[in-house]
């Protein structure tokens, strides 16, 4: 079999066998393929697109190139979550602890921020201690004793994907929705989860910019993960404005814990809430979504899943201290006001610009080997829909290097549009495909 012949099946528009795809994969992961002949087969499939069996067999073959974890011996069903990402996204932080507080098994793999959109491994090592570098016995043993796990992927777990990923990355084939969906559950499924609940953003700060595309990929999704035997849900959310209201690791820890707290109601509140609602139906502690939701709320009023996810801190070594006392995390020692420059109604919040000033202020990563400044970000005091007044504090800026503070003060002061009518209400979740 040759690499060349592969490549010029899907260039006329052929469809891939299981055997060219698994010759593909295999010999990419261990090195007998080469970076052009991978190049060309990338955008031969992002030209031409894949078949359903196709994505299912790239999926497998992906999955399959590295460690499948095994939890069949720890009872209860196993779910996870995963977002396409957006500014302000926290929701893992609410909802695994959530989840796992009423009874779900949640071994939840996660990544790093980069670019305009911030990773929760990031807002975890934001807390003192906090380790995310997990060995498998390790993991396996915060699994055991708390019921969840947060931490990232190691370098056994599809590993194919992460050769892929880096070359679609400096090849212009990032954008494909086989690709982009054979990624994601390739390595979900490598957790060795039952189920899976997935948050599809859409909207200017999200990868997706069109609800065609965003609803594309969500089916697509879904019907990959049900062949292969699991539970999946996707909900299509909104990310036309950044989640919540802060943006940055250690103070979008902080909101995380509010919201746990019960002190916070707000866009991050309900979309965290829902999902763990989705993962406990799926996870078969609740019957359906209504008796879900009850439990949800029973679980944050007794302050069970704040105290889970102190447990789950203990465990992996962080301060939990830290996730009631606030003092104790990083701070910036600086802050400036970004004030309305007019009156009127807020009409919309450009979610990417706004991640892109945290970015630039020290939050996020330009290059994934920047340094992340843990305590610097922004807090944003109005949101779509709010009057404001000339003068207003719009958002309040946090830093410790001002280097880059004019550059993200503009940034944040170009995201928010003022005007005079009230804009159309832009609905949270849109959809949910099952």
């Amino acid at each position: 079999m040759r690499m060349v012949d592969i490549i010029r099946k899907k260039r006329d528009r052929e469809s891939l066998q299981p055997e060219d795809i698994k010759f593909f994969v295999k010999g990419y992961a261990e090195g007998t393929v080469t970076d052009y002949h991978a190049s060309a087969l990338l955008m031969a499939i992002f030209l031409n697109g894949m078949t359903e069996e196709e994505q299912l067999y790239l999926t497998d073959e992906m999955l399959h190139s590295g460690d499948v974890l095994d939890w069949s011996d720890i009872p209860g069903v196993k779910v996870d979550k995963h977002s396409t990402g957006g500014v302000g996204d926290k929701t893992s932080l609410i909802l695994a602890p959530i989840a796992a507080a009423a009874g779900v098994v949640v071994p939840m793999i996660s990544g790093r921020g980069l670019g305009h959109t911030g990773g929760t491994l990031d807002k975890l090592e934001s807390i003192p201690g906090f380790d995310v570098g997990l060995s498998s016995e390790k993991f396996r043993e915060v699994l055991e004793k708390t019921g969840m796990v947060l931490a990232g992927q190691t370098s056994q777990i599809a590993p194919a994907d992460k050769k892929l990923y880096a070359l679609r990355d400096v090849t212009a084939t990032v954008e494909s929705i086989p690709l982009i969906a054979s990624s994601i559950l390739s390595k979900k499924l490598a957790e060795g989860i039952d189920a899976l609940v997935l948050d599809v953003k859409v909207g200017s700060g999200a990868f997706m910019k069109k609800q065609s595309d965003a609803t594309a990929l969500a089916k697509t999704l879904v019907k990959i993960g049900k062949k292969a035997g699991k539970q999946v849900v996707a909900l299509i959310t909104d990310m036309n404005q950044p989640l919540g209201t802060h943006v940055g690791n250690s103070l979008e820890v902080i909101e995380s814990c509010d919201v746990l707290k019960g002190k916070v109601q707000n866009d991050l509140s309900e979309l965290s809430f829902e999902l763990a609602a989705h993962m406990m139906v799926l996870g078969k502690v609740s019957d359906d979504l209504e008796s879900a939701r009850a439990k949800v709320d029973d679980l944050i009023q007794s302050g069970a899943a704040l105290k889970k996810f102190q447990e789950v801190a203990a465990a992996q070594g962080g301060d939990a201290l830290a996730l009631d006392d606030y003092s104790r995390l990083p701070a910036a020692n600086k802050t400036i006001s970004v004030q309305a420059d007019e009156s009127g109604i807020v009409q919309r919040i450009n979610a990417e610009e706004v991640g892109i000033a945290a970015m630039v202020l020290g939050a996020g990563r330009a290059k994934v080997d920047d340094v992340i400044d843990a305590g610097a970000g922004i807090v944003l005091h109005h949101k779509v829909g709010d009057s404001v007044e000339k003068g207003t504090s719009l958002a309040t800026v946090y830093y410790n290097d001002g280097k880059n503070l004019q550059e993200a003060r503009s940034r944040l002061l170009a995201a928010f549009s003022v005007g005079k009518e009230p804009p159309t209400k832009v609905k949270l979740i849109q959809s949910i495909i099952s």
